[in-house]
C-alpha cells in the first residue's frame, strides 16, 4: 500500500471545479509525513474511509491508533442522480485521489444489511436491494469494501477515539441534521441500522419534531427546540435506558448552548470528531465488518464485533 495523502478542496463550490488530480500533493503540514514510502508498520495503523452523504463525498486515511486524519480530506459533490453507477464512479475518484489499493470502508446514508441497501431515503430510490459493497468494490477493480450506515459510523469513531471513549454500558449517538440518525453500542459491541429519527414520539416522528432542520425551518431559539430534543431522548431513555447520548451533527458544534437546556435522565455529552467521524468510523470499520457476525479484529481498540 502506498496512498498519496494530498490537500484537497473542503467545500462543495471547489469541488465542483473539476475532477480530482491524478497525483497527490505532499503535505508539511499534516499529522504525519506521507512524501515518503510508508514504513512496514504504517500500513497495519493507518486505514482509509469514505463518507457518501447527500450533497458531497469524503474520504481520507486515518490513522487507526489515534483517530486523526492524516492530512487533509477530500471531497467531490454527490452525482446528480446518485445512482449506483454513478455515485460508485465518485468513489472511485476519491480513491484514486488518494492512490489507496488496500481494503477500505464506505458509509451509506441509509440501512444497509448484508451489503445490501435497503433504503435509500437521500440518493436515488435505483439503490434499493442492490448489493452495494459489490458495486463498490467491483468498480475498484475488486478492492475489499465494508459498507455501514453512516451514523453507525459516527457511532464507532465517538466509542473509539471520541466522547465515548472513557464509556462502559449502552452508548447512544443522535445526529440531528436534516434527519436524526442513530447509533447503539453496548460495551464496544454495534447495533447496526438502528432509526430511532423514525421512531413515534407523541403523534410525531422524532425526527420532524427533534432534528436541527426543524429548528432552523421554524427559526426557533435553542431554548424554544431543547424542549423537542428532551422528548425524543426521553422516548429513547423509555425504551433502552442508555448510559450516555452523543449529539452529534453540526449543531453540536454549539452544544454548550443547547445541551444543558435538555431535562431528560442520561448524561448528554457533544461528539468530539466533528466532520470527520464518518471517515474515521468507516476506516475503522475495514478492520473488520461490524455488520455482520466475525471475530475481534486484530490490534489495539475497544470495539467488538457482533
Amino acid at each position: 500500500m502506498k496512498p498519496t495523502v494530498a490537500t484537497s478542496p473542503e467545500s462543495a463550490e471547489q469541488a465542483d471545479l473539476g475532477p480530482p488530480p491524478r497525483t497527490g500533493v505532499s503535505l508539511t503540514d499534516s499529522a504525519a509525513s506521507v512524501s515518503e514510502k510508508p514504513s512496514q508498520a504504517e500500513p497495519h495503523r493507518w486505514g482509509f474511509g469514505i463518507d457518501v452523504g447527500g450533497t458531497g463525498v469524503k474520504g481520507g486515511v486515518v490513522d487507526l491508533g489515534t483517530g486523526q486524519l492524516i492530512g487533509d480530506r477530500f471531497r467531490l459533490p454527490t452525482p446528480r442522480p446518485a445512482t449506483p453507477e454513478a455515485l460508485a464512479d465518485t468513489i472511485r475518484e476519491v480513491v484514486k485521489h488518494f492512490q489507496w489499493d488496500a481494503p477500505l470502508g464506505v458509509t451509506y446514508p441509509g440501512v444497509v444489511s448484508g451489503g445490501v441497501a435497503r433504503t435509500a431515503a437521500h440518493l436515488d430510490k435505483s439503490w434499493i436491494g442492490v448489493n452495494a459493497q459489490e458495486v463498490i468494490s467491483a468498480e475498484l477493480g475488486g478492492q475489499s469494501v465494508t459498507l455501514l450506515n453512516d451514523a453507525d459510523a459516527a457511532g464507532l469513531a465517538e466509542v473509539e477515539f471520541g466522547a465515548g471513549k472513557d464509556n462502559d454500558g449502552v452508548i447512544v449517538l443522535l445526529t440531528f441534521g436534516t434527519g436524526i440518525g442513530s447509533a447503539v453500542i453496548h460495551n464496544g459491541v454495534l447495533l447496526p441500522n438502528t432509526e430511532f429519527g423514525h421512531i413515534e414520539v407523541g403523534g410525531m416522528e422524532a425526527e420532524r419534531r427533534g432534528a436541527a432542520s426543524v429548528k432552523e425551518r421554524h427559526a426557533w431559539s435553542y431554548k424554544r427546540w431543547a424542549p423537542e430534543v428532551t422528548k425524543v431522548l426521553v422516548a429513547i431513555e423509555n425504551a433502552i435506558s442508555p448510559d450516555l447520548f452523543i449529539a452529534g451533527g453540526g449543531v453540536s458544534r454549539k452544544g454548550d448552548k443547547w445541551i444543558p437546556l435538555l431535562k431528560n435522565r442520561t448524561p448528554v455529552v457533544a461528539a468530539a470528531l466533528q466532520n470527520t467521524a464518518g471517515i474515521v468510523g468507516a476506516a475503522v470499520a475495514a478492520r473488520a465488518d461490524p455488520t455482520r457476525a466475525t471475530s475481534p479484529p486484530g490490534g489495539s481498540g475497544r470495539l467488538r464485533w457482533v
